[in-house]
């Protein structure tokens, strides 16, 4: 586990160690913590868009003591078939899931890279840039990876957040699916299904999901 100070330090020591500028996006719970939603977490989540910095972002933190990690006690079976599956680091319990340039079939779309939460710089000689996602896409990733812990997650956003943008969530979910992922449709109404269960949903938002399911 590490908690938000640590992480940050993390990411210090890891700018004295790049080579050139990196830049990536954070979701999962290393976002969360940029939130305040959690103290600690025990992945930190980041997408990369270009292979040459997620390479230069592996060997600096190789130089610090991760190294590669077994996804098979991470991710669901059919989740570890996906060719867009993350390379795994890990150093005494904490760990990076590093994805590049999508998460499983889930891409980084133009309005989930403009529309940031916030942009953490880390500047020695080279800049590491961690640009944070928006609460809604941190929902919709969590339901896309399906780790253990991730509708926990979920429900802690939900309940933190009075004003939590459904619609703004449906219309990225709905733009993926249109742009080839299958299952997005499917990881969002059972995630919504169960949180039905603690809050209120409003029917139209599955009603959306069943409209453009249909469309398949």
């Amino acid at each position: 586990m590490i908690n938000y100070e640590d992480q940050m330090d993390l990411f210090k020591i890891i700018s004295k160690r790049i080579t050139k500028d990196v830049q990536c996006y954070s979701f999962g719970g290393t976002a969360m913590m940029f939130y305040g939603y959690k103290d600690e977490t025990k992945d930190i989540d980041l997408l990369f868009e270009r292979d040459e910095e997620r390479k230069e972002f592996i060997r600096a933190i190789e130089d610090i003591g991760f190294s590669k990690y077994n996804l098979f006690s991470l991710y669901i079976p059919e989740k570890l078939k996906n060719k867009n599956k993350p390379l795994v680091y890990d150093n005494k319990g904490i760990r990076f899931d590093l994805f590049l340039n999508k998460i499983f079939q889930t891409s980084l779309s133009d309005k989930m890279k403009e529309d940031l939460f916030a942009v953490h710089e880390f500047r020695e000689k080279y800049n590491l840039k961690i640009n944070v996602l928006r609460k809604e896409y941190l929902v919709m990733l969590k339901a896309v990876t399906e780790r253990k812990s991730d509708f926990d997650d979920i429900r802690i956003i939900i309940d933190r957040e009075k004003k939590f943008d459904w619609q703004y969530l449906l219309d990225e979910v709905i733009w993926q699916h249109k742009k080839g992922n299958k299952w997005i449709i499917l990881d969002m109404e059972k995630i919504m299904l169960e949180l039905k269960k603690y809050i209120f949903i409003e029917k139209k938002y599955f009603d959306q999901l069943y409209k453009e399911y249909k469309k398949v």
